[in-house]
């Protein structure tokens, strides 16, 4: 538990639950309430105040405040952004509707891809070119920018987008246009691609650039209202925002970026997730984050999350890469799917059970919650199973309704299919587990890794108690629970550190690469990087990446260079190519021409140092909780199984499945397959049963 000086808040809004955790002197609290989608900042202030309370403190004490939120992505996902508009160079209308033509399924003659986040009717052009090297060939038509603008103001539009061709080599036409619509329509928020993603590959920067411009209203007015609430609340203390990379950001760089906040919430899962992998020693790590609305899978490998510079949004294909909008920035590498604990259910024409991607969130939230709406959920199926005790949900907070949630899974699926109220609900629940299953299985399979040598790391509200069905189906042998699994992402957040990543374009051939030119070029990006850090006086750490191809690839490796104080000669650019290149493949070109596409400048703060958990001897034997019977789906019986409780078991307990462990934020349900035990942290460690 953690035990500082500093007061520190954080605070994850989903879907449906609001996480909020405290560390201070006193230790670690942590609390659950439900999201207030309509105005997130009120169950936020909610749920900050309730959690101070217990504590006997009010937000005037808290010194570090870090938040992350899934607004951006559900905006996204939902098509719940901005009426956004976007400015292009004339005759490249279409990048949107284009791509790079690239076909996700070469087969597949019905291929489906996701809609642009703004449709053709508000995309304009304008004549101007640059070229590839930021040579103006055709100079900035200000007569039809003045009509676009008159389109704009007509249609009324509340965010643009300017993309113009080459604008990572030469900003000044988009600079020209930014100012030129900002004083015609003041107000009118503006998002230029040189600025968001200054980097080359037209369809990835525009992309990017929509997605900012069109969440950047409502991220922009949610930010504002937070603060007026902070500030009414006497909150003096550092605000910082968690982005897609797993850093922390200032609110101000959060404003200007708010495309960094897609995925904020997992990835403060993923930090959690890595923090634990390097406290248990585990090289290879699956963080499996199961909430309300959405499941979250990421691969850990050496105590890291893989991190990319570009993700995609919005997969519709059965989570192929290639099927969703991409963004050019940086992100912690994961796949997200709409299998959370509110996902609705349904039976498709094939009279197939289905889960998700809809869900029925905090509002009217599944059918057993007070309120609840009308359709059955992966909640009512759990609670129809016998998983979940109907009195202690959410620690108390929510009380369930177990008749609700029979009558909607009867409604739903039991009288489509022929099927009793608990062979419904283990329906549900056997499909969003295959669901997020396919999930692992291919994020594994995209990266070539073997996900049965991997241990699992479950934490969210719904994730431990899906996650040894989950390991089962994919062959995962250990599965571990920590502490505060059912708030995981809110701790990450404070364990993340303040940092910013740059990346730029610049073509570079190591064979005429100038070592003073790159020099100046890194160093200024890093100054860049620097003034968008708000470190309080702490020590910063520079990283600096070089995105390096064979002349005439398509794609680039990440190579990672030595510190400023040594030059990047040619030859020794091309021997950390090599040596890199030759790890990945077996073996590099002799001799070959070698380009860098783009640089990458990250500086941050210092990572706090984990030690590992020291291992404790197993087999003592917890006084069990209670008991509580469930449905078992694979023989169609009601069982008996043990309940304990997780706060009450010591060091080394061990059980065997089937049983219960329960816990205020979550409940972990250890099958017949598993053994359980409690680590040296107090984690719950399920190792799989030999056969």
């Amino acid at each position: 538990m953690a035990n500082t000086t500093e007061i520190r808040l954080a605070i994850d809004i989903g879907g449906t639950f609001t996480d909020v955790v405290l560390d201070g002197p006193f230790g670690r609290v942590t609390r659950k309430v439900l999201t207030t989608v309509a105005l997130p900042e009120l169950g936020l202030m909610s749920g900050a105040k309730e959690l101070l309370e217990t504590v006997d403190l009010d937000l005037s004490k808290v010194e570090v405040f870090v938040h992350g939120t899934t607004l951006a992505t559900n905006a996204v996902l939902e098509r719940k952004g901005a009426k956004t508009a976007l400015i292009a160079t004339a005759g490249f209308r279409d990048v949107l509707e284009l791509g790079s033509e690239g076909r996700y399924d070469q087969y597949d003659l019905q291929i489906s891809k996701p809609q642009p986040l703004i449709p053709r009717e508000r995309r304009y052009t304008v004549s101007e070119r640059m070229d590839a090297k930021g040579n103006v060939k055709l100079g900035l038509n200000l007569s039809e920018l003045s009509k676009v603008a008159q389109e704009l103001k007509r249609s009324g539009v509340e965010s643009v987008a300017i993309a113009f061709m080459h604008s990572y080599a030469n900003p000044a036409h988009e600079e020209m246009a930014a100012k030129f619509i900002e004083d015609a329509l003041p107000g009118l928020s503006v998002t230029m691609s040189s600025d968001v993603c200054p980097e080359i590959r037209e369809f990835e920067r525009t992309s990017t650039a929509a997605g900012n411009a069109y969440v950047k209203p409502l991220i922009n007015g949610y930010l504002e209202r937070m603060e007026a609430a902070l500030t009414a609340a006497n909150f003096t203390g550092r605000l910082f925002l968690v982005t897609s990379g797993g850093g922390l950001t200032s609110i101000e760089t959060a404003r200007r970026y708010p495309i960094r906040l897609v995925e904020s919430g997992p990835a403060g899962g993923a930090i959690y997730a890595a923090q634990r992998a390097r406290r248990l020693g585990d090289k290879r790590v699956v963080s499996f984050d199961m909430g309300g609305t959405t499941a979250k899978v990421c691969l850990i490998q050496d105590g890291e999350p893989i991190t990319a510079n570009s993700f995609e949004v919005d997969r519709t294909h059965r989570f192929m890469k290639g099927s969703g909008l991409p963004l050019r920035i940086p992100a912690i590498e994961l796949v997200e799917i709409g299998a959370g604990g509110g996902s609705i259910a349904g039976v498709d024409k094939l009279r197939r059970v289905t889960v998700g991607p809809e869900s029925a969130g905090s509002q009217p939230g599944p059918a057993c919650y007070p309120n609840g709406g009308p359709g059955a959920t992966v909640t009512d199926a759990d609670l129809a199973l016998g998983l979940l005790d109907p009195a202690a949900f959410a620690g108390g907070r929510v009380v369930l309704n177990p008749d609700a949630a029979g009558r909607a899974l009867d409604a739903v699926v039991g009288q489509e299919l022929g099927l009793s109220t608990k062979t419904a609900a283990f329906a549900v629940a056997e499909t969003v587990c295959e669901s997020m299953a396919s999930a692992v299985r291919v994020h594994a399979a995209e990266r070539g890794e073997p996900i049965a040598d991997y241990t699992m790391i479950a934490f969210g509200g719904a994730a431990p108690l899906h996650a040894a069905w989950v390991a089962e189906k994919v062959g995962i042998k250990k599965v571990v629970v920590p502490r505060n699994a059912g708030v995981g992402s809110a701790v990450g957040f404070l364990e993340a550190p303040v940092s910013f990543e740059l990346i730029r374009s610049k073509h570079v051939n190591l064979d005429v690469a100038d070592p003073d030119d790159l020099a100046a070029f890194l160093d200024g990006m890093a100054g860049d990087a620097t003034a968008l850090v708000k470190s309080d006086g702490e020590a910063l750490i520079e990283r600096r990446v070089a995105h390096m191809r064979y002349v005439g690839q398509g794609h680039e490796i990440s190579v990672v260079l030595p510190g400023r104080d040594t030059p990047l000669s040619g030859a020794l650019l091309r021997r950390l190519f090599e040596t890199l290149y030759e790890s990945l493949f077996t073996r590099f070109i002799p001799a070959a021409a070698i380009e860098v596409l783009s640089w990458s400048v990250t500086v941050s703060t210092a990572k706090k140092p984990v030690g590992r958990t020291a291992p404790v001897p197993c087999g003592g034997q917890p006084s069990e909780a209670g008991f509580r019977e469930i449905f078992d789906g694979v023989t169609s019986k009601s069982i008996v199984v043990p309940v304990y409780r997780r706060p009450q078991m010591a060091t080394g307990a061990t059980i065997s499945g089937p049983a219960l462990i329960v816990e205020d934020e979550t409940s972990t349900f250890v099958t017949s397959r598993f053994t359980a035990s409690i680590d040296g942290d107090g984690c719950i460690v399920m190792q799989r049963n030999a056969a």
